[in-house]
């Protein structure tokens, strides 16, 4: 199985149109979706910070924050900061 992609020192999963950002196995993580493509360059990604908790699964309670960017380096970085500051608040 190959190494997953490490961004400041998380793991980042691709499926799909989704990137996956952070252990699955913590409280909370981050998933980029991309909206849309121009030149095959991600130019809309939504941004979601999650709550994990199988509990919450099918629940609006699952999304903690979401935003919208416009380029995949400020929706990392904005997904990294909620993520940082949300496991640093258990």
């Amino acid at each position: 199985m190959a190494q997953p992609m490490i961004y400041k020192g998380r793991p980042v999963v691709r499926d799909g149109n989704k990137l996956y950002f952070g252990e699955p196995t913590n409280p909370f993580m981050v998933v980029l979706t991309v909206l849309q493509n121009v030149n095959d360059v991600p130019s809309r990604i939504l941004v979601q910070l999650q709550n994990t908790d199988p509990a919450l699964a099918f629940s609006n309670d699952k999304i903690v924050k979401e935003a919208e960017r416009k380029n995949l380096f400020d929706a990392f970085e904005i997904g990294s900061l909620w993520l940082e500051k949300q496991l640093a608040e258990l």
